[in-house]
């Protein structure tokens, strides 16, 4: 029999990955042009040329010896040398290779890092709506996840519920900016806020207070807005990042942290990453993928195809009568069910072939998300069934 841990974890599967099989089921029925899955983060813009070029680069250079083996548990100093001076030109910081630790995605990240940090029974606090993964990344550490209410009218977090829940157990505060799955990203005015909010608990509780940054979004921002770089605002920060959404490489599995030497125990934070790095398995990040990677760091997808999306999406659903917040980043609509039951509403869509996932899966039920990573079609053809499903239950 499996173990009590992972029978709860199998009842609890994601609901995202449920749709998106759901969708598969569906288009074999219906055929794949009929069936609308705004379920998966699955990025449906190619990634940029300067990609392709520099997989063949690395593969076809004669003078190359041992791509394929393995390295340091941080990854390759010349590859973390690199992705610093990239972070330091972007944000003016002064990060080193020593770091950079690089990571199986910011999923690997996330994990090593609270492999690094939690002591059973640690919490660790984090914003609803937040990505449901959360919980079992928290959960594989026997840490708790504390999460504060949702603050609906902007999506900003909730600090004065995030002030009254630090505790002397709490460890770590997870944020994600640009949102999953609201698109909202955190203005600098409450960065300062939150991190004045933690000097004072560390100073009050004698402890410290991790935030731990889960970035794979940073890039996918609309109208030049600006995303804090966080360890800019509050010394004990450590940065996840993928290049999963970025670069549209989300099956190469290729990310980093990076662990500001201002934080409290950096050097056995460091230490212990590695280990974690080594002994959850990943052992170290794909080899082939540092290389590539390196070689792309002023790559960028054209994100003009997720903002024609974003803007047809929006105009539509508003149209319609349905509520929602404009996504600033990220490639994900937060929309306001016109039913309380967002789980029935999501069912109701399903009947029309429509796959959407409930806002109660990130902790903020009365809500659904749609990813409009997909086709500008996909939307065209979705919004009559979107409109007739509003006027049904009107």
């Amino acid at each position: 029999m499996i173990s009590k841990k992972m029978q709860d974890q199998v009842k609890n599967s994601s609901v995202i990955r449920a749709m998106f099989e759901e969708g598969k089921r569906l288009a074999d029925i219906y055929g794949a042009e009929n069936v609308f899955d705004f379920s998966l983060g699955n990025p449906n813009v190619e990634p940029p040329e300067d990609v392709k070029k520099a997989i063949l680069e690395v593969v076809n250079d004669s003078n190359s010896t041992g791509i394929h083996g393995y390295m340091n548990n941080s990854g390759y100093e010349d590859v973390r040398a690199a992705i610093a001076n990239s972070i330091n030109n972007k944000f003016g910081t002064a990060f080193t290779p020593k770091n950079i630790i690089m990571t199986v995605g910011a999923a690997g990240g996330l994990n090593v890092i609270l492999k690094t940090l939690l002591n059973p029974k640690d919490e660790v606090i984090t914003f609803a709506p937040f990505f449901g993964e959360y919980r079992n990344y928290v959960k594989n550490y026997d840490g708790e996840l504390v999460v504060v209410s949702p603050n609906t009218l902007d999506f900003q977090p909730n600090l004065e519920e995030f002030k009254e829940k630090i505790t002397a157990n709490t460890k770590a505060v997870i944020i994600n900016s640009p949102n999953n799955p609201t698109g909202v990203i955190y203005s600098e005015e409450t960065i300062i806020k939150l991190s004045n909010i933690l000097r004072d608990k560390q100073k009050e509780l004698g402890t410290d207070i991790y935030i731990i940054a889960d970035e794979p979004y940073r890039e996918l921002a609309y109208d030049n807005a600006e995303v804090p770089y966080l360890s800019k605002y509050y010394e004990n920060t450590i940065i996840g990042y993928s290049y999963s959404k970025s670069l549209s490489l989300p099956g190469e599995r290729i990310g980093y942290l990076v662990i500001s030497d201002q934080a409290a125990d950096y050097e056995n934070i460091v230490a212990a990453a590695n280990i974690a790095n080594r002994i959850l398995g990943f052992v170290n990040a794909p080899a082939l993928f540092q290389r590539v990677i390196a070689k792309c760091l002023d790559a960028k997808v054209d994100l003009e195809v997720y903002n024609k999306n974003r803007e047809l999406l929006y105009k539509g659903l508003l149209s319609f009568g349905y509520e929602c917040i404009k996504p600033e980043g990220a490639f994900y609509m937060f929309v306001k069910t016109p039913i309380e039951n967002d789980v029935e509403f999501c069912s109701l869509a399903n009947k029309k072939n429509i796959l959407i996932v409930p806002g109660s899966a990130f902790g903020c039920p009365g809500y659904v998300r749609i990813a409009y990573c997909v086709a500008y079609k996909t939307i065209e053809k979705a919004l009559p069934g979107f409109k007739a499903l509003i006027e049904e239950l009107k």
